[in-house]
């Protein structure tokens, strides 16, 4: 059973998806205030949040600036009414792992809920190619593609799904240079013309978690003007 917090001030959309996802077989809590839901984060640790941007005391843009600060793992859905292209990078920047537009179908959020989980489970479906091995060895780490799972030595490494797709994209191919533009098209499903950082800023926090020296990182690669690879 997987626990999902809904972070929306407008209490008939919250409660009208609680119920919904409830009926998924989800545990579900809603908040509708920024500082209440980064609290509620500490205490409960959830494995998935519906954020929407625009809220009370703490907007949503910071409720995700203090969840990367904190290394949080949970999967982030923002949910928003706000549909410029500049909102969308932002967000993505900020650690989103994918980004709906109000108003939604109910159906509709539930499947990107359930893609999202499906990211989380050990042996679900990925980007992986079942016909290849599904283990991948780089120094002291170790990625199973099918179980979706990290070590790094004796120790399992958690990652949100969006940095676990994109280090397996990278592993795939095999010492090649992936370019941003093709990693944002792959991972993200997103213009590939724009927000490069996104990209960047996942790479950094693959390396805070998978390199000896993250300054000087051995493995993750960066490529100047080219992109990112993965050297064993």
């Amino acid at each position: 059973m997987r626990s999902i917090l809904i972070i929306e001030d407008n209490e008939s959309l919250a409660f009208g998806l609680r119920a919904s996802l409830q009926v998924e077989g989800h545990t579900v809590d809603v908040v509708g205030d920024g500082r209440e839901a980064l609290e509620r984060i500490a205490i409960t640790d959830p494995d998935m949040i519906i954020l929407d941007l625009m809220l009370p005391n703490v907007s949503g843009f910071e409720v995700l600036r203090k969840l990367q600060e904190s290394g949080s793992n949970a999967a982030i859905l923002v949910l928003s009414a706000r549909d410029q292209e500049v909102d969308k990078v932002q967000v993505f920047r900020l650690g989103a792992d994918d980004y709906v537009v109000k108003p939604v179908g109910v159906l509709e959020l539930i499947a990107r809920v359930d893609a999202l989980f499906r990211r989380l489970t050990p042996g679900s479906t990925s980007v992986a190619s079942p016909s290849r091995s599904t283990e991948y060895r780089f120094g002291r780490v170790v990625v199973d593609s099918a179980r979706r799972t990290i070590r790094r030595g004796d120790t399992e490494v958690d990652v949100r799904p969006m940095e676990f797709d994109l280090l397996l994209h990278l592993l795939e191919a095999d010492g090649r240079v992936v370019s941003r533009r093709v990693l944002m098209q792959k991972v993200w499903h997103y213009a590939p013309d724009i927000a490069t950082r996104t990209v960047d800023q996942h790479i950094n926090r693959l390396r805070q978690r998978l390199e000896d020296d993250p300054t000087t990182p051995r493995h993750i690669l960066t490529v100047r003007k080219s992109g990112y690879r993965i050297v064993p």
